[in-house]
């Protein structure tokens, strides 16, 4: 069971979970003004801190602005199998049909984001407080098909090397597997930005970026008449570690026309595990006719392993960088009412180090393609709406159980309400619909079988927030 086990504990830690807009490893929706508008590269106000730094200094505000926001996602994140004949074998074992669904469901709590903003004649100062990266908790609750398939197929194997006797199928067993995890990527901004000229403006910022996630799963197979186990594997790894990115921005604003562009550069993030638990315990088929099962145990069983366990030992460090991103947008105000901004995103995820360098198995990095509308009804109320097409660069290799995307189009909307002069209300929600995404493989994560695996995601997120100006 060497090379099964291996490949199960080897996939629980690789367990990545996104709940909202962006890149692969990137949020870009922090303020509301984002779900309900979706394109802010052009904006001029509070959340420019992020989305358009340079563009601080043109806001008609001076003095201080701050907001705070909140968002709740909801994401389901499935894997349908098929493999049939699953384990047949002439002479030994008729096999069956694997067709199942395995239903992720990923959620975060609350989710909130701090934005503040000084402006004093050409110049401006500005921070933000949020969940720039990952975000959120995935969980499987009958495993994922790399931890219950791989682990059938090597009892059937390891067993039925013995004798077709003493063969043990999966009606022999009780299968008990888990899988969950939890990424966050918390970020602190601070930008700067100052009025070259009557049209032009530049900022420089930088963001401290902290990773905090775990992993903790399971997979425990129990023979129905030895009430021993045939397999049990434990984890509880948790990972930390910190990156820094520069930020910088140029701002071209004349008239009703607005041009903006921001880099961020990659951030390179090491996490150090702090392993609470990496436990294994394998059968010796052989012990099975003695009725007195043994075992390989403890660092023993664990040295099976190679240096594919290593990695994720207390102390081993994995890389999780955020990508180096463009954005690019353009505004325009139609009328002093109705506004406009087209935006395109560049994620350089290609070039930004993952676990495994599962970088090097994509086809290229993401694109990103926003457009938004917003309209003052009178001056207390405003409403906008947008949309965005999101295209990773996918491939068959990148795609894992406990890893996948998919390409997707998101649509948001909502509304502003000026309280008073001071303080504005921002409601906002946007879906994104997902493009499943269909692997075929002749060999069936490595055993001898033809499967398929249908991934598929749903995303939705409501949010509010409060703007105050002083």
């Amino acid at each position: 069971m060497k090379k099964g086990t291996l490949t199960i504990i080897v996939g629980m830690l690789l367990v990545a979970l996104t709940t909202r807009a962006g890149g692969l490893m990137t949020n870009t929706n922090y303020h509301i003004a984002f779900d309900r508008m979706m394109a802010r590269g052009a904006t001029f106000d509070v959340d420019a801190v992020y989305s358009n730094p340079a563009g601080m200094v043109w806001n008609e505000h001076e003095g201080w602005q701050l907001s705070l926001n909140f968002q709740k996602p909801w994401q389901n994140r499935d894997i349908e199998t098929t493999v049939p004949g699953f384990l047949a074998m002439p002479g030994v074992y008729n096999g069956y049909n694997i067709d199942q669904k395995f239903e992720g469901k990923a959620s975060a709590p609350i989710v909130p984001a701090l934005f503040a903003t000084y402006k004093k004649d050409r110049w401006a100062v500005g921070a933000m407080l949020g969940i720039v990266g990952s975000g959120g908790f995935v969980q499987y609750d009958e495993g994922v098909p790399l931890f219950n398939v791989l682990t059938m197929a090597k009892i059937f194997q390891s067993t039925a090397a013995i004798s077709p006797a003493s063969v043990v199928t999966p009606d022999k067993y009780t299968m008990d597997s888990e899988m969950k995890g939890k990424q966050y990527i918390f970020g602190g901004q601070l930008d700067f930005s100052y009025q070259i000229t009557d049209f032009l403006s530049a900022a420089v910022g930088m963001r401290a970026n902290y990773y905090d996630g775990y992993y903790r799963g399971h997979v425990t197979a129990v023979h129905n008449q030895l009430k021993a186990p045939l397999v049990d594997l434990q984890l509880d790894c948790l990972q930390r570690g910190w990156g820094f990115a520069p930020i910088v921005g140029v701002d071209v604003h004349t008239g009703a026309f607005t041009l903006a562009a921001r880099y961020e550069f990659r951030t390179k993030i090491s996490t150090e595990n702090d392993t609470k638990q990496l436990d294994a315990k394998i059968l010796n088929p052989a012990s099975m006719a003695t009725g007195k099962p043994a075992y390989i145990e403890g660092a023993a069983a664990l040295s099976q392993f190679g240096d594919k366990v290593a990695p994720y030992e207390d102390g081993a460090q994995t890389r999780y960088d955020m990508p180096a991103m463009l954005s690019v947008a353009v505004g325009y105000e139609f009328t002093p009412k109705l506004r406009a901004t087209a935006e395109y995103h560049f994620f350089d995820d290609k070039n930004a180090k993952m676990a495994g360098d599962r970088q090097k198995t994509l086809e290229g990095g993401t694109n990103e393609f926003l457009l938004g509308l917003e309209y003052d009804i009178n001056d207390k109320f405003t409403v906008s709406c947008g949309g965005q097409r999101t295209d990773y660069g996918l491939s068959d290799d990148y795609q894992q159980h406990t890893s996948f995307a998919c390409d997707s189009y998101s649509v948001g909307l909502g509304g502003a309400v000026r309280l008073n002069d001071q303080l504005r209300l921002n409601v906002g929600y946007f879906m994104s619909i997902y493009s499943d995404y269909t692997k075929k493989q002749d060999n069936y994560q490595g055993t001898p079988y033809a499967g398929t695996d249908i991934f598929s995601r749903t995303n939705y997120v409501v949010g509010v927030g409060i703007d105050y100006k002083f």
